[in-house]
C-alpha cells in the first residue's frame, strides 16, 4: 500500500438497533416460508437475494467503503436473528462471510477495494474446500496451473456450502508449478464451473452444500491466494458462524413450541391445569429450554468479542499480542461450541415434553429444529475439541488454527 493511501478505519461496531432493523423486516418475511422449503427441500434463491439486496453480505466492511462497520459480536447476533427465521441461510453465508473476514485482514497490508466494492454492490462468496474418496489427510487434489496465458483450475469439491447461490467461489487448492496451497477466488459464471445440490443430510438441508466441478476454470492471477496469508482466527470464525445457527435454531424452538402450548386446547387427565398453557410443569418445561438457549447465546457472543480482538491485532505491531488474541479466539470458539452444542441439543429435544404426540407431526416440522441443531453440531467434532481445549488448560498446549479430513491407516490406495 502506498504511502499517500491512509488504512481505512476497521469495523468497531455501529448502532445495532439501527442496523438490525434494515433486516428483520426481511427475517420476517424469510421466516414465513421456512417451513415449506423445508417441507419441500426449496432452496431459498429468492431468499438470500433479498439479502444481497439490502446489503447483508456487506454488514462487516467499513462504513468508509461503503458497508455498516459492524463488529463481530454484532455480526454473530445479526446471524442469530437470521437463524432463527431459517437457520439454513447463515450456513449457507458462512463462506461468504469468512472471505470477506480474510480480506478485512489483508487490508492491513495491501487495499483491499476492488473486493469491498464487490461486497458491496452485493457479490456472494461460495466455498468449496472440501474433497473425498481418495484423498489421504493432508492432501488435496485440485490444481491450479498455467494454461497459455492464463490460469485455470482443475478438480472436484464437496459440501461447497453457499456456492449454488454465489458469484464467486473460495476455493482450497494447489499450484502445479511449486506446489504452494492456495486460494483461488474462481467465477461462478463461465462453463468450467458446474454445481448440484447433491447434499443428503437429515438437517440443514437447504444450504446448497453440495459438489463443485471445475473443468479448466479460469481463474485471473491477482485472485491466486497464498493459503499462508489466510487469517489466522479463521477456524475460530467459521465456528462462530456454526454457533450462531445453534443459538437461531435454539430460538426458534422455544418460538414454536411455546406458541403451540399457547394455542393448544386438549388436555391430559395426568395434567396440573384446565389448560395446557397454564399447566405449571408445562411452564417449566418451556422455561427451562428458553434459559438454555439464552446461555448459549450469550457463551456465543462472549466467543465473538475474542475473534474481534483478533481482528483488531492484526493492525497493531504487537506480534504477541495478535498471537494471543489469535489463541483466545481459537479457544473461546471451541469452548463455547461444546457449551452450546449440549444447551441446545437438549433444549431442542425436551422442548417436545411439554406437547402430545401430535408435535412429531410432520405437517409441523418441530423436529427440523433438533435435525437442524444436530447437524450443525457435528461439525468440526466437539469430542476433539473438547480434548484441544483440555491441553491447554494442562500443558498450554497452543491449538490448531487449521484443520483437515482425510483418508488415514484404512484407506486403500
Amino acid at each position: 500500500m502506498s504511502s499517500h493511501q491512509p488504512l481505512n478505519p476497521l469495523s468497531l461496531g455501529t448502532d445495532y438497533e439501527q442496523l438490525a432493523a434494515r433486516f428483520r423486516p426481511i427475517f420476517a418475511r424469510i421466516a414465513e416460508g421456512a417451513v415449506e422449503r423445508e417441507r419441500n427441500r426449496v432452496l431459498p434463491f429468492e431468499q438470500i437475494k433479498w439479502l444481497k439486496e439490502a446489503g447483508f453480505g456487506a454488514v462487516r466492511i467499513p462504513v468508509e467503503h461503503g458497508g455498516a462497520g459492524a463488529s463481530l459480536p454484532q455480526l454473530v447476533q445479526l446471524l442469530i436473528e437470521l437463524a432463527e427465521a431459517d437457520s439454513n441461510l447463515p450456513q449457507a453465508l458462512r463462506g461468504h462471510l469468512a472471505f470477506v473476514e480474510d480480506r478485512l485482514n489483508a487490508h492491513a497490508t495491501s487495499a483491499q477495494d476492488v473486493w469491498f466494492k464487490r461486497f458491496v454492490a452485493g457479490e456472494l462468496v461460495g466455498n468449496a474446500w472440501t474433497e473425498v474418496g481418495g484423498v489421504r489427510i493432508g492432501q488435496v487434489i485440485t490444481r491450479v496451473s498455467r494454461q497459455g496465458e492464463q490460469w485455470v483450475v482443475n478438480g472436484t469439491k464437496y459440501y461447497s456450502t453457499g456456492s449454488l447461490f454465489a458469484d464467486w467461489i473460495d476455493l482450497y487448492a494447489q499450484r502445479d508449478d511449486n506446489g504452494a496451497d492456495v486460494i483461488a477466488a474462481v467465477r461462478v459464471q463461465q462453463p468450467g464451473v458446474r454445481q448440484s445440490d447433491d447434499w443428503d443430510g437429515f438437517g440443514q438441508r437447504t444450504t446448497g452444500s453440495g459438489t463443485s466441478v471445475f473443468e479448466n476454470a479460469v481463474v485471473e492471477e491477482e485472485n491466486i491466494i497464498d493459503f499462508s496469508t489466510r487469517f489466522k482466527y479463521q477456524t475460530a470464525f467459521y465456528q462462530l458462524t456454526l454457533l450462531a445457527v445453534l443459538v437461531g435454531s435454539g430460538r426458534a424452538a422455544v418460538r414454536d413450541i411455546a406458541e403451540e402450548v399457547r394455542t393448544r386446547t386438549r388436555i391430559f387427565s395426568t395434567g396440573n391445569a384446565s389448560s395446557a398453557s397454564a399447566d405449571a410443569q408445562v411452564q417449566q418445561v418451556v422455561g427451562k429450554a428458553s434459559a438454555q438457549v439464552y446461555a448459549a447465546e450469550a457463551a456465543a457472543i462472549r466467543a465473538a468479542h475474542a475473534s474481534q480482538r483478533a481482528y483488531v491485532t492484526r493492525y497493531g505491531k504487537d506480534e504477541q499480542a495478535e498471537r494471543d488474541a489469535n489463541i483466545a479466539a481459537e479457544l473461546e470458539s471451541a469452548q463455547a461450541q461444546v457449551a452450546i452444542a449440549e444447551l441446545v441439543l437438549r433444549a431442542t429435544s425436551d422442548l417436545f415434553n411439554a406437547l402430545g404426540a401430535s408435535a412429531t407431526s410432520t405437517t409441523k416440522q418441530l423436529d427440523r429444529h433438533w435435525r437442524n441443531a444436530r447437524t450443525t453440531a457435528s461439525h468440526n467434532p466437539l469430542i476433539y475439541k473438547e480434548r484441544i481445549i483440555g491441553d491447554w488448560e494442562i500443558n498450554g498446549t497452543e491449538p490448531p488454527y487449521v484443520w483437515q479430513i482425510g483418508g488415514g491407516s484404512k484407506q486403500t490406495a
